[in-house]
C-alpha cells in the first residue's frame, strides 16, 4: 500500500484517515516502523518490549490524530509520543527494580536471573544487527545516545531533534558531537546507520496487523456504544 501513496505527505494521509479512510493508517505504520524501532532499542528494550511500545505509540497517535494540527511534522509528533512511552516504561521498571532489589538484599547472589527468552532474543538480534556498534551506542550516556539515534540513525534535523527532546538547537549540536567522540571510530567505519537496530519487513507486517486489528476493534466498540445510546 505504501508505494501507492509515496507522493502523499503525512498530513494529506492523516486528513483522509480523519475523514474515515482508517485503512490508510497502515501507510503511517510502514513509513515509521524502522524509525520507532530504533528509538525503543536505544532505550535498551529488547525486541518484544520494543514492539509493544511501538504498538502503544501508534494507538496513542491514532486516538489523538484529530488533534494533530501540523504545527510540527508528524514524524516529530510521533517521536515525542514514542519517547514519552519509553520513558514512562523505564520509570516503572526502575521503581519495580527498587522494590525487587530491596526484597532480595539478604540473598547470596544479589542478582536477578535473565528471562529464558533473553537468550533467544539475543541470538536473533545478533544475526540482524551491527552487534558491536549497538553495544558501543549503549555504552554512552542516555542524553547523548538519544540525540545520536535521532540525528544519525533516524535522520531528524537539528530543529526536529530540538523540538522532540525540548532542548535548544545548540544543545543538540553539542550532545551529538560529544556522542560521536565517545563512539569508536573504527566501528563507525564498519557499519552504516541503516544496519543499526534494523527492523526487517517481516516485523513491519506483524506490526501492521497488530495495530490495525486494535484500531478496528476500537472502531467496532465505538459503533456498538453509539448504537446503545
Amino acid at each position: 500500500m505504501e508505494s501507492q501513496f509515496e507522493q502523499y505527505a503525512d498530513y494529506d494521509i492523516i486528513k483522509r484517515i480523519n475523514e474515515g479512510e482508517i485503512k490508510l493508517f497502515e501507510i503511517l505504520i510502514r513509513r515509521y516502523d524502522p524509525f520507532l524501532y530504533k528509538i525503543g532499542r536505544t532505550y535498551h528494550y529488547n525486541h518484544e518490549d520494543t514492539e509493544d511500545l511501538m504498538q502503544d505509540a501508534y494507538m496513542n497517535a491514532y486516538c489523538s490524530l484529530k488533534k494533530f494540527e501540523n504545527r510540527s511534522s508528524f514524524k516529530t509528533w510521533l517521536t515525542r509520543i514514542m519517547l514519552n512511552i519509553c520513558y514512562q516504561k523505564k520509570r516503572k521498571m526502575s521503581i519495580k527494580k527498587e522494590v525487587v532489589t530491596s526484597g532480595i538484599q539478604n540473598e547470596e547472589s544479589g542478582q536477578l536471573s535473565q528471562p529464558s527468552s533473553y537468550g533467544n532474543e539475543k541470538i536473533t538480534m545478533n544475526k540482524e544487527l551491527g552487534h558491536v556498534l549497538e553495544n558501543a551506542i549503549h555504552s554512552i550516556p542516555e542524553d547523548y545516545r538519544i540525540v545520536f539515534t535521532l540525528r544519525e540513525l533516524n535522520g531528524l534535523n537539528v530543529a526536529e531533534t530540538s523540538e522532540a527532546l525540548n532542548i535548544s538547537e545548540s544543545n543538540v549540536k553539542v550532545r551529538l558531537n560529544r556522542a560521536k567522540t565517545m563512539l569508536q571510530k573504527e566501528i563507525k567505519k564498519m557499519y552504516s546507520p541503516q544496519e543499526i537496530f534494523e527492523f526487517n519487513l517481516i516485523y513491519c507486517d506483524v506490526m501492521v496487523n497488530r495495530v490495525m486489528n486494535k484500531i478496528y476493534e476500537l472502531r467496532e466498540k465505538a459503533l456498538k456504544d453509539k448504537l446503545l445510546e
